[in-house]
């Protein structure tokens, strides 16, 4: 097993990306035959009914995490919510997944779509820094 420091979560869910804000998250990488990821979140208490609704349903979804540096890529992954713990007014939220493949990079994507949104020289440098920053969501276009 790896165990990893997690710095951002996000959820993917329809059209909407929706921020998870960490006070903590780690990421055990279980190294498995099922290529299974444990995914804990620490955050606030507000979140508790929302995450409890992924428990009640079952439902799988697709959620993005930055590993160990803030440059990193966001990991993309289909999880689902395991449990949730109340500690004062916090909650620990247990999640468990896998790893999606990416055929490209992050980066690469961004830059695509930057050029054909007509972007040039340092109007195309500034969006392209600012959406590393931000991470939006992208469409692969096979």
């Amino acid at each position: 097993m790896k165990t990893f420091k997690m710095l951002a979560f996000d959820l993917l869910l329809s059209n909407e990306i929706k921020k998870i804000p960490l006070i903590d998250g780690i990421i055990i990488n279980q190294e498995n035959s099922h290529q299974m990821w444990i995914l804990e979140l620490f955050t606030e208490d507000t979140y508790y009914d929302f995450f409890q609704s992924f428990i009640t349903s079952g439902e799988a979804i697709d959620a993005r995490a930055i590993i160990s540096l803030p440059d990193n890529e966001p990991a993309p992954f289909a999880v689902v919510v395991h449990s949730i713990t109340k500690l004062d007014d916090k909650i620990s939220v247990l999640i468990k997944g896998r790893l999606k493949a990416q055929r490209k990079k992050y980066a690469e994507l961004l830059l695509g779509k930057l050029l054909e949104d007509g972007l040039r020289n340092d109007e195309l440098l500034e969006a392209f820094e600012q959406g590393m920053r931000n991470r939006p969501s992208l469409k692969d276009k096979k």
